[in-house]
């Protein structure tokens, strides 16, 4: 049974989805440059990499089977380095970003108050990702967790941003 193509998030490029009864799923999709590239997934784990005839695109010029490990190690390969590229600039992003430890000092106007009241995400782009409690570290505070002097705040975000939290904190 087909299913209609697909696209591929943000990629512009439709995958077509065809059941095959006994066997498993083969996906297709056309290169920028008209050829049809497809993979059988069989439920046994096997994969088939097929390379469609140029002239007659129902027609397989070429099919490759696969192990499960060859399949995975050609994932790896196509994929590695757009995962590298991916992590460079995550890098790139993280290298811009600062931790800081703020605290809710006795007599601060958010001793008592939660989180939520600070609006600090909405107003700064930085994010509580922690509070230290006494001994205990409270990650990812919920916005209803309610501050208590001594109380730290773990911030990340742009320096600008991580000091206008410092400001709201201030008062």
């Amino acid at each position: 049974m087909s299913h209609p193509r697909q696209e591929d998030a943000g990629r512009g490029i439709e995958v077509e989805e065809v059941s095959l009864p006994g066997i498993g799923l083969r996906h297709a999709f056309v290169t920028r440059q008209g050829r049809q590239v497809g993979v059988i997934s069989h439920r046994t784990g096997r994969r088939d990499l097929l390379v469609y005839d140029t002239r007659d695109p129902d027609a397989c010029s070429e099919a490759v089977a696969l192990t499960t490990e060859e399949a995975d190690m050609l994932a790896e390969l196509l994929g590695a380095p757009r995962i590298v590229e991916r992590l460079g600039s995550l890098r790139e992003q993280a290298a811009a970003l600062v931790t800081e430890e703020l605290p809710i000092e006795p007599g601060s106007a958010y001793a008592g108050r939660t989180l939520g009241d600070t609006r600090a995400r909405t107003l700064t782009g930085a994010s509580v990702v922690a509070v230290l409690h006494g001994d205990a570290v409270i990650a990812s505070p919920a916005p209803d967790f309610r501050f208590e002097p001594g109380d730290r705040l773990l911030v990340v975000g742009t320096p600008d941003g991580v000091e206008r939290v410092a400001g709201i904190l201030a008062g």
